[in-house]
């Protein structure tokens, strides 16, 4: 649930019951539980829902290193480029926390390295990461 009081609306996403299972779902995300993921997703639930931060299931997911996660969301037609409002993506998150794995699956998704603020290029020269620079088609 959130803090504060909940604004009065007929609106979906301001019904108490639908910010709880975005949460949970968030959460799902965060945990890599990859096949309730699958099936929320399945049945309606968008799979570039984003939380209030912008960050998207897909983000949550690459950056907590739930590599199944983000293949089933990728699958599902999540946006691997979808910046959260701070302006970091799903790909500068993974290399930021080193999950070389779920860099190249978000490049083979579409994934552009060279997007958001910073971007995994930038990350990558930042952490000393030159395979990734080399999979990015960047020199060291």
């Amino acid at each position: 649930m959130t803090d504060g009081p909940t604004p009065q609306s007929n609106e979906p996403a301001h019904d108490p019951e639908v910010l709880e299972l975005a949460q949970k779902i968030f959460g799902l995300a965060r945990h890599g539980d990859t096949d309730t993921i699958a099936a929320y997703v399945d049945a309606g639930v968008p799979a570039n829902l984003t939380n209030d931060k912008g960050d998207s299931l897909i983000m949550l997911a690459a950056y907590h290193g739930h590599a199944p996660a983000v293949q089933v969301l990728l699958d599902r037609g999540a946006d691997p480029n979808k910046p959260n409002d701070n302006g970091q993506t799903p790909i500068a998150g993974a290399v930021f926390k080193g999950e070389d794995q779920i860099v190249r699956m978000l490049l083979d998704g579409g994934a552009d390295p060279r997007a958001g603020q910073p971007s995994a290029v930038e990350a990558a020269r930042t952490f000393e990461k030159p395979e990734l620079l080399a999979l990015f088609g960047e020199a060291s």
